[in-house]
């Protein structure tokens, strides 16, 4: 239950953040072009808080936190005396309404400019992209890449820490190949070309990185107990914190992902297990707990390994100076656009099923799990979903900024609006594919739940 308020808390401080730079690009813009902003709110429903400014705008702090909106006066709705006409939306040029609109979304990828800048000036703790282990049978072991080897380039892209390969993987799905540089331990470097063919995940089980065969250099699970869940069969068996682990029914143990997968091919059987504890020997009788997971039947014990830190020499901070922070923020925002608009086509062409598509559920748990992390995992996250915020209001949708943009766009080039009757069929139609795709990323949410 607490990490239940805990994603939640952290998911309305990050939506409350996005939404209120989104709609202050908005009244920004549109207070610099003259129009009168009538009330600037975040969230929706009944206020919860609000106050008059002297600049006549009401703010308002709204009681439903998934989204919010800027009233502008606006002649189509409102009746308005002749005196007040000058501020009124309607009355602006097309191409100052233009400008209004497209604020918001602009207004996100400024504020995920900053926010990078603001990571990268603290410093984000980072790791080499060096291989400790490359799967057999895997497309990277096809490709000839081999444990030791640091990647350094992924298709010419340079790359510095496990992020940057995460990143540059993502955005070849579905393509035939890709091409790592590496560097091995004497400073040779050379290209290989990595099959793709057979390459798939799912992001819910793995990542881009394991399933494509590499195993990174990381942290290290020994056999050492750390902790042992009370009341689980571990703790019922008579494991304690501190015991290693020898063998399982007489089979010696060489690494925890043994242990990880003897337990859960073992629900409801009887393991016997030889444990160290205090330089003496134990026997103890181990019965795993029987599961679901994932439609399948697996065993679990209630245990947990002490974890050795990453090596010093793959370790390092990636940081820059002030200036040079402002290069990297902007260079890791665009990346992130280009990203984006790479994932919007290829699940509109179906080489990306819908099933990766998430919603508010998705977006609440990687909010809290980045603000677990500290403050520089909770402003990368900020960063993206500002960035993904951004694209979907620029989407030729009629309820969206870019659908507005489309339609001012028309009368830019005609010198005429578009007529209200195709402006209503297009909201209705914007309305039901927006609603669809919020009811599949819903669906999705809770599936993975």
């Amino acid at each position: 239950m607490t990490g239940v308020l805990w994603n939640l808390g952290a998911f309305i401080v990050a939506l409350g953040i996005l939404v209120a730079v989104h709609e202050f690009g908005h009244f920004w813009v549109a207070r610099r072009n003259g129009v009168k902003v009538e009330r600037f709110s975040i969230g929706f429903g009944k206020p919860i808080w609000r106050r008059l400014g002297k600049d006549g705008t009401e703010y308002v702090v709204a009681m439903i936190p998934l989204g919010g909106y800027v009233k502008m006066l606006d002649g189509r709705v409102d009746e308005i005396s002749p005196e007040q006409r000058h501020q009124a939306f309607d009355s602006k040029s097309v191409w100052a309404r233009m400008a209004i609109v497209v604020a918001g979304p602009m207004a996100n990828f400024l504020f995920a400019v900053f926010a990078f800048w603001l990571m990268f000036m603290i410093g984000v703790p980072a790791v080499k992209p060096v291989l400790n282990e490359v799967t057999p049978g895997s497309p990277a072991a096809q490709g000839g890449l081999a444990p030791g080897m640091e990647i350094v380039a992924i298709d010419g892209r340079s790359v510095r820490t496990w992020e940057d390969v995460n990143f540059a993987l993502i955005g070849r799905l579905g393509d035939v190949q890709t091409r790592f540089e590496v560097q091995d331990g004497y400073g040779q470097r050379r290209e290989y070309r990595i099959p793709l063919e057979q390459w798939q995940f799912n992001p819910d089980e793995t990542s881009p990185i394991n399933a494509l065969g590499l195993v990174p250099v990381g942290p290290e699970l020994t056999l050492t107990v750390a902790e042992v869940v009370s009341g689980g069969p571990a703790a019922q068996a008579g494991v304690q914190a501190g015991d290693t682990l020898l063998a399982v029914d007489g089979a010696p143990l060489g690494h925890w992902s043994q242990v990880v997968e003897l337990i859960q091919a073992s629900p409801e059987l009887p393991m016997e297990l030889l444990v160290q504890r205090a330089g003496q020997n134990v026997a103890l009788t181990l019965t795993p707990e029987r599961r679901e997971d994932r439609e399948r039947v697996i065993g679990y014990a209630g245990l947990a390994p002490e974890v050795l830190p990453v090596a010093e020499q793959y370790r390092f901070e990636l940081s820059y100076g002030p200036l040079a922070a402002i290069g990297a923020g902007i260079k890791r925002t665009w990346e992130l656009t280009v990203l984006t608009f790479q994932m919007i086509g290829k699940l509109l062409t179906g080489i990306v099923s819908v099933d990766n598509l998430s919603g508010p559920i998705s977006i609440a748990k990687g909010a809290g799990v980045s603000a677990e992390f500290g403050l520089v995992y909770f402003l990368g996250f900020l960063a993206l979903v500002s960035v993904n915020l951004g694209i979907i209001n620029l989407l030729p949708l009629p309820v969206l900024d870019g659908g507005h943009l489309l339609f001012y766009l028309v009368e830019a080039v005609t010198g005429r609006p578009v007529p209200e009757k195709i402006q209503e069929i297009g909201f209705k139609i914007g309305a039901a594919l927006l609603l669809m795709l919020m009811g599949l990323a819903l669906f999705n949410d809770f599936a993975r739940l």
